[in-house]
């Protein structure tokens, strides 16, 4: 995995984790129901940008060496699962 695009996502579920605990906490007091469904859509923001991360990761590690050894069926089967997952979301 790519160095720099890992400590990204650890840092970036650092932050999720910090906002679930935070979004049991809310739901415990019984805080505005508004304010939880904004920090869960903070929440949910955040885990799209570890996706895009991994993803970025993938394509240019893992897509890359597949090409490069002749296995071009596997790296595009893989994009295009990728791909209809995404339109799913």
């Amino acid at each position: 995995m790519n160095y720099a695009i890992k400590k990204k996502v650890i840092r970036r579920l650092k932050i999720i984790e910090g906002q679930v605990r935070g979004l049991r906490n809310m739901v415990e007091r019984e805080d505005y129901c508004i304010d939880i469904i904004n920090q869960s859509l903070a929440a949910k923001s955040a885990l799209s940008v570890v996706e895009d991360l991994m993803l970025e990761n993938h394509l240019s590690c893992h897509v890359v060496e597949q090409i490069k050894s002749g296995n071009v069926a596997k790296a595009t089967k893989e994009i295009l699962n990728v791909y209809k997952l995404s339109k799913n979301k």
